[in-house]
């Protein structure tokens, strides 16, 4: 096997929103996420109905692959979001997505509902400093439509959004969404204070206040040395079934040879 690079610790403050741990800390907020998502949808008027909650864990059945969500809320109009943070460029971004929102929805309706009207709206948020479709765009929408009539749209309620913090199309965008997504990558605290967004600087005092308190530092060093259990401990069961399968390798070759000689 080949040996694994340490993993590089970060301070707070060197975190961005970025960074899951500071993102998931502010998106704690309802007030935040709230203005985060007032921002990103063009929404002033949209209310979250319930606090956001952050790495919430969801499964249908308990042989099912589970998902850990960033942000989970609910709106006013009982429009469900799930909004992730994705750092890393994978290239099952889209998939994953999918999978995303088809759990989401599998757990919308109580037992035994039949009336499929009165599934919730949903809407998954992607957030990447990546342009994952290579076209130049800071915002992707994509819902349901029709092949043949790219106008008619199936209106089932399903939504989903990918955000590029380093698009170019500056003139299709709001100048407070590409204020919104420079700040996540940057920080920078003159463009929130600079931005005339009243909601960016909300989530940059947000910010400094987690950054500032001793609290979070405690909290985010036990996340890193629970992240460092948790790779220690898949990488020796890595290392065991390596092991595993290296004597299977040696009985399967001495078995080879055995045959070989006895002209089997």
């Amino acid at each position: 096997m080949k040996p694994t690079k340490p993993m590089k610790l970060k301070t707070l403050k060197e975190l961005t929103l970025l960074d899951k741990f500071l993102f998931d800390e502010t998106m704690d907020h309802p007030e935040i996420h709230e203005a985060a998502l007032q921002i990103i949808l063009g929404k002033d008027n949209l209310r979250l109905l319930t606090p956001a909650q952050t790495e919430k864990e969801l499964r249908t059945m308990p042989w099912l692959k589970n998902i850990r969500m960033d942000v989970f809320s609910m709106d006013h109009e009982s429009t469900v979001y799930n909004t992730e943070m994705q750092a890393d460029q994978k290239p099952d971004l889209i998939r994953r997505s999918r999978y995303y929102q088809g759990l989401i929805d599998s757990s919308l309706l109580a037992p035994g509902n039949s009336n499929y009207n009165l599934l919730n709206d949903s809407c998954v948020i992607m957030i990447t400093p990546f342009d994952l479709f290579g076209k130049g765009r800071y915002c992707y929408t994509f819902v349901p439509c029709c092949k043949e009539n790219k106008h008619l749209e199936i209106n089932d309620g399903a939504m989903r959004i990918f955000l590029n913090t380093r698009g170019t199309n500056d003139h299709e965008v709001s100048q407070e969404l590409r204020d919104f997504l420079h700040y996540i990558e940057s920080l920078d605290g003159n463009l929130a204070e600079n931005s005339g967004s009243e909601r960016l600087k909300k989530i940059h005092a947000c910010v400094n206040q987690i950054k500032a308190s001793e609290e979070m530092g405690v909290k985010y060093m036990q996340k890193w040395e629970e992240k460092i259990i948790e790779r220690e401990k898949a990488l020796a069961e890595g290392r065991q079934e390596g092991r595993q399968e290296g004597k299977s390798e040696m009985i399967l070759s001495s078995m080879h040879k055995l045959m070989e000689k006895m002209n089997m």
